[in-house]
């Protein structure tokens, strides 16, 4: 394929699809670095991702230019960088691009001395000077001058933005509340406030909790749901169902195939940066899972079963793992692959043809730049009144239809897949998976999550069983694993240990736990770093604590020392739990849209945490059966005997000729009942804000 630059050897899709640029790139590594110290010129780091549609923009019109190359090759040592293999280089010059230009995204493009500190950036520059930006390559010639005439000012802008980003991030004060119990510490009026400042952002007209652009924003929902389920307030449901089902119903859910994209680029949902992430997919089926629980609606259900095929079909290797992302662009047409025009339709759906193009709004001249993203502009019962129709027969019609288009459309030329396979994104979906197993009894889901577990526990595994990778491909794993790798997989185990009731995935769960106690934080006053005290290619450690596209590391580590600590009566790990969210409550409280997970942990801890031991032989249907409520705030344990088991939950309980489940809180337990509904109504009955509330 003629000349080919330092990338030809990696396993990145991303960095791949760079390999023959001219621009002579390399990958992050100590042979770039080193370069760079010896010739004393700068670093240009360039930052993006598989599926990334201004990335691929500034591919063509710049890095496959010979003349821009030429700048870039002459003036600076050229490092490009796949921020889902490096996501912890991508937090520390996404928050230099922010200090130094007001805004950041992808494309990412950071200056750095010789030494790695970053002193100018950016994101997207066009070929030539445009849309008040310069160009590409007068940026280029402007940072080599400025570099060349003005080192002392750049070496001191780039000392200055470093000592900033150290200084970005996590709430400073300790709060010393060793002794204090967390039911002490958080509050009806805290939950009630966070969601008065929900709904302050909340659309109530299209759904979601902001302007153009629109993202899922799960964990508000997600928080909408509790708020609900502990108050029975019925504007929280409605804006989280209202949310989800304009969603559904949007383009930004893929009609045909299954899946959501990352992101809508309009408020109603229509039009997607086509894309569609591992990760958003996972969260979005969690809170489907929750909200058929508290609503059973068939819409839900459906949504989630679409979903899993597709990641089943599309995202899951031989192995059992799944792949990162499907690309926004085929053919180089942005959404090519999910559009369709009218004629087309109207050739593979034949009579069926006008009633589908009615309900999924497809025209002539199209709902978006002349062709047809699918979406339903009404709900399915609605349409079938106004058109006198029955719904069960519309809805039999209106799937054969999205069958037929699915074969049409598997014609098409595919977006390129991203498949590298990535530890904390794996995890997130194997959660979602245990969530549906357990919402809808369904064991191949339970299944398809083991499988993917055995995978990841043999592939990711670094040394003695705790040291984890962060990315596999082509047999390959490399880099060591974040917080948020070991953050989501330990939580997974807890999921796992809650659907099978084996005690292997606790043991995976805590030594994990142990581990990231050792290498991530420091005292038990302070969140974890993102990367671990034996990871030393980055300048500085930093310490994520917004829950943005993913939930933070340190949100879902609260809450996994949260749950241990019940598990094992460790009294530290609770400590540490409650100091990181009470360090974060104000924010959490004044915030939540960027804090919504830590604002799910309050909820919770505010309604008291219920725990549950399902005790005796054959106690499978009381736990699948107590799994398919939603009860977010319960420990829960099973096992056939109890004797003197090592963990205090389930130790010493009484065991009779039929498996009783025991309702605790602070080991003190109920009498045993084998009734499920007794034991709902009982967390409900005892819950804080029952008293509040009058539930």
């Amino acid at each position: 394929m003629g000349t080919h630059n330092h990338l030809l050897s990696e396993t990145s899709p991303y960095l791949l699809q760079h390999a023959h640029n001219p621009v002579d790139w390399y990958p992050w590594g100590e042979e770039a670095l080193q370069k760079a110290k010896e010739t004393d010129k700068p670093i240009l780091v360039s930052i993006g991702y598989s599926a990334c549609h201004w990335c691929h923009v500034m591919e063509k019109e710049s890095f496959e230019d010979e003349q821009t190359a030429k700048l870039m090759n002459d003036y600076f040592i050229n490092i490009k960088i796949d921020r889902e293999e490096r996501p912890d280089l991508d937090h520390i010059y996404m928050d230099a691009v922010q200090a130094i230009a007001g805004n950041g995204g992808w494309p990412l493009n950071v200056f750095l001395t010789p030494d790695r500190k970053p002193f100018y950036g950016g994101t997207y520059f066009p070929p030539v000077k445009a849309f008040n930006r310069a160009s590409w390559k007068e940026v280029l010639t402007g940072v080599h001058n400025l570099f060349i005439e003005k080192r002392d000012q750049v070496e001191a802008q780039a000392e200055e933005l470093t000592r900033h980003m150290e200084q970005i991030g996590v709430p400073t004060q300790k709060v010393n509340i060793l002794t204090a119990d967390s039911k002490e510490v958080f509050t009806i009026q805290q939950a009630d406030d966070i969601f008065q400042n929900i709904m302050k952002r909340a659309d109530k007209q299209r759904g979601g909790f902001s302007r153009a652009p629109k993202f899922p924003q799960t964990f508000s929902i997600e928080y909408l749901l509790r708020y609900y389920h502990y108050t029975k307030n019925e504007e929280a449901l409605k804006q989280a169902c209202l949310s989800l089902d304009k969603m559904i119903y949007g383009g930004i859910y893929d009609q045909v195939g299954g899946g959501f994209a990352r992101y809508s680029t309009d408020a109603e949902w229509l039009a997607p940066h086509f894309e569609k992430m591992l990760y958003d997919n996972a969260l979005i089926i969690s809170v489907l899972c929750d909200a058929w629980q508290l609503t059973g609606k068939k819409l839900y259900k459906q949504t989630v079963e679409q979903t899993i095929d597709f990641i089943k079909r599309e995202l899951t290797s031989e192995e059992g793992g799944f792949y990162s992302a499907l690309d926004a662009d085929s053919e180089g047409v942005e959404g090519k692959y999910y559009v369709w025009g009218l004629e087309e339709i109207r050739e593979v759906l034949g009579e069926d043809a006008q009633l589908f193009c009615e309900f999924y709004n497809v025209s002539e001249q199209g709902n978006w730049e002349h062709t047809n993203i699918l979406r339903a502009l009404r709900p399915l019962n609605e349409f079938a009144k106004i058109k006198i129709l029955d719904e069960a027969k519309l809805e039999t019609i209106l799937k054969a239809c999205l069958t037929k288009l699915l074969r049409q459309r598997n014609k098409r030329i595919r977006p390129q897949l991203d498949d590298k396979i990535l530890l904390g994104w794996n995890a997130l979906m194997n959660i979602a998976l245990c969530k549906a197993s357990a919402a809808f009894g369904n064991i191949a889901y339970k299944e398809l999550a083991l499988a993917n577990f055995k995978f990841l526990w043999s592939k990711f595994m670094a040394n003695d069983n705790v040291l984890l990778y962060h990315t596999f491909k082509n047999g390959i794993a490399k880099y060591p694993a974040f917080l948020d790798d070991y953050a989501y997989v330990i939580k997974a185990c807890i999921h796992l240990q809650e659907v099978t009731s084996d005690q292997i995935y606790l043991q995976h769960g805590l030594s994990l736990a142990k581990t990231v106690t050792e290498n991530f934080g420091e005292t038990i006053y302070d969140h974890f770093y993102y990367t671990g005290k034996f990871q030393t290619d980055v300048i500085i450690r930093k310490k994520e604590i917004y829950d943005g596209a993913v939930p933070s590391g340190n949100s879902i580590m609260a809450l996994n020392l949260l749950y241990l600590s019940i598990i094992t009566d460790n009294r530290e790990w609770k400590e540490r739990a409650v100091n990181m969210l009470t360090n974060l409550s104000d924010l959490a409280i004044n915030y939540p849209t960027s804090f919504g997970n830590w604002a799910c942990i309050i909820i919770d801890q505010a309604a008291l945490i219920s725990e549950i031991a399902v005790i005796g032989k054959g106690f499978e249907p009381l736990r699948d059966e107590l799994l398919k409520s939603f009860v977010p705030n319960k420990v829960l344990q099973c096992t056939e005997s109890s004797g003197n088991n090592v963990f205090p939950l389930l130790s010493n309980k009484q065991v009779f000729s039929q498996p009783l489940i025991y309702l605790c809180r602070n080991y003190t337990c109920q009498s045993p009942t084998n009734n499920v509904d007794t034991i709902i109504d009982h967390i409900r009955k005892t819950s804080k804000f029952n008293e509040s509330y009058n539930n």
